[in-house]
């Protein structure tokens, strides 16, 4: 069975074909990074407007040479995310979906990201623990099962990705800030700040990050000289302190839940730093940790066509519309 999944809930345009017994076939990614990096963040009229341009093209490089009328179903990612970008992909899959007259599947964003490594490795086994970290969420989940997620902690301000690109912006990096600073942390000492580690010791699993970055903001508005050195060294204690917080939640996550096997995903998991981090904590407690590739901890159409695949039996009408920016975890189900 062959899944077409799209993907268009913030600034990538993306569609993605999984064959059931080949896995991902074909795939295409348009991102509009460099568009929005003129503002400093994503513009919502601009991403909508760029994926009306984008997405038959990204379609044909995307099935290439499948044939579209093999496709038996079509899924997509119907929230959480920018409504009007939401909609963009929900009108799409609605004319694939009555044109090809397969059924049409709208998809959790989320869920995509929190089942996307079982797509690359069929060995994983749920339950396991998932800490999903991007520019839009942060959040400890529970995997008990496919469509059955309890989350055990989560940001109760900033998102981790969207601190990172905060900070950036401080520290006068483009926009996207996370992969900036990871490269300019390279060339600094991560010991020269003491920045604040925000709940890294609560009796829960929530995080936060707003205290941390307005913290940056305060040091770097008293540096009369703002130095190269001196910005590389705040990028370093800055990561430094969020990657604290969170392999220790993780690592607290996995003691009240028992759980052996961590997925870690989201556009943050591709930071190396974390990734360190995280390995020696998984020869310190004995865990296995998983990470997406590279090209899947951004958001993608792959995990989306995945799911799709997994989810065969939640086809809906396709008539009115199913998209909605907020879609908590808690309402999908099985």
């Amino acid at each position: 069975m062959k899944t077409l999944g799209i993907e268009t809930s913030c600034d990538e345009t993306a569609i993605a074909v999984y064959d059931s017994e080949h896995g991902i076939i074909g795939e295409s990614v348009f991102s509009q990074i460099k568009m929005h990096a003129e503002y400093g963040g994503v513009v919502p009229e601009l991403a909508s407007r760029d994926h009306c341009v984008k997405i038959i093209s990204v379609l044909k490089e995307a099935i290439n040479q499948i044939d579209l009328q093999s496709i038996d179903q079509v899924a997509y990612t119907s929230g959480p995310g920018l409504l009007g970008a939401l909609l963009i992909g929900e009108s799409f899959a609605q004319g694939v979906s009555s044109a090809l007259n397969v059924p049409l599947i709208p998809i959790n964003h989320l869920e995509g990201h929190l089942m996307s490594p079982v797509m690359e490795f069929p060995e994983i086994r749920v339950p396991y623990i998932c800490l999903l970290v991007s520019g839009g969420h942060s959040m400890i989940v529970d995997v008990k099962d496919r469509g059955d997620y309890k989350i055990l902690g989560q940001s109760q301000d900033d998102a981790v990705g969207e601190a990172f690109d905060k900070v950036g912006k401080l520290l006068g990096l483009p926009y996207p800030g996370g992969p900036h600073i990871e490269k300019l942390a390279l060339q600094g000492c991560p010991k020269a700040y003491e920045f604040p580690r925000p709940m890294m010791y609560s009796d829960n699993l929530d995080l936060s990050f707003s205290g941390l970055k307005t913290s940056v903001l305060y040091t770097v508005r008293d540096i009369d000289n703002l130095t190269d050195q001196i910005k590389a060294d705040i990028a370093a204690s800055f990561q430094q302190a969020v990657i604290d917080v969170l392999t220790k939640k993780i690592k607290k996550a996995v003691e009240l839940s028992g759980r052996s096997e961590v997925i870690i995903a989201g556009g943050v998991a591709a930071n190396k730093a974390l990734r360190a981090s995280i390995k020696d904590l998984e020869n310190t407690i004995n865990i296995k940790v998983y990470y997406p590739s590279l090209k899947y901890c951004g958001d993608n159409a792959a995990m989306i066509a995945f799911v799709g695949s997994l989810r065969s039996s939640d086809k809906i009408n396709i008539n009115g519309s199913s998209v909605r920016a907020r879609w908590p975890l808690s309402e999908l189900t099985k």
